[in-house]
């Protein structure tokens, strides 16, 4: 007996030989079949296309993998300058208070930074936060240089520090932001 809404769950050789008809004569439940034709424009849950890839994947993995590259050699150059602030106040004389904010924000970038290379080392998108934590105390390193009264090499170590810090971080949130855009866009006509 066949079912009256022709939801038959049998394959196309069942039928053919039980009911005597023809593959195309009603039809069959097969989610191979279905989801090959589905195209939601977001890549997520289609099916395969021919050639077994999604044309629009390989230019998204280029552009990945690019900036995959790009933000973990930043990460740990900002982690090694990070270093370098903390490190800065043993080769220059200073007072207490700048020695302190140099180690205390050089080893909070140096361990923000260096977290932010594990992430990318790890196949992991970098922390949009993270970064841009790591650019408000480059900035945070500018603006202390003169505010504590920092003189002679320290002065001039950490706010060139700072300044290469705020703007290597600022670009890695940057980059962060858009691979997250990126990531979360449905496709085209969206």
């Amino acid at each position: 007996m066949s079912d009256p809404n022709g939801d038959d769950r049998r394959t196309s050789d069942e039928s053919a030989a039980d009911l005597g008809t023809g593959p195309n004569d009603g039809p069959t439940n097969r989610p191979e079949e279905a989801t090959a034709d589905i195209d939601s424009g977001t890549g997520a849950g289609d099916g395969t296309r021919a050639g077994g890839r999604d044309p629009r994947d390989e230019p998204m993995q280029v552009a990945t993998a690019e900036r995959r590259r790009k933000t973990s050699v930043i990460s740990l150059l900002v982690a090694v300058l990070g270093a370098w602030v903390a490190l800065s106040v043993f080769v220059f004389r200073t007072a207490p208070a700048p020695l302190w904010n140099d180690v205390l924000v050089g080893l909070v970038v140096f361990v923000a930074a260096g977290y932010n290379y594990y992430r990318v080392t790890n196949d992991v998108p970098i922390s949009t936060g993270i970064a841009s934590l790591i650019a408000v105390l480059g900035v945070w390193l500018i603006v202390s240089a003169a505010l504590l009264g920092m003189v002679g090499g320290l002065f001039w170590s950490t706010l060139a520090t700072g300044l290469v810090i705020a703007g290597l971080a600022g670009y890695n949130a940057y980059e962060a932001r858009e691979a997250r855009a990126v990531a979360t866009e449905t496709g085209p006509g969206a």
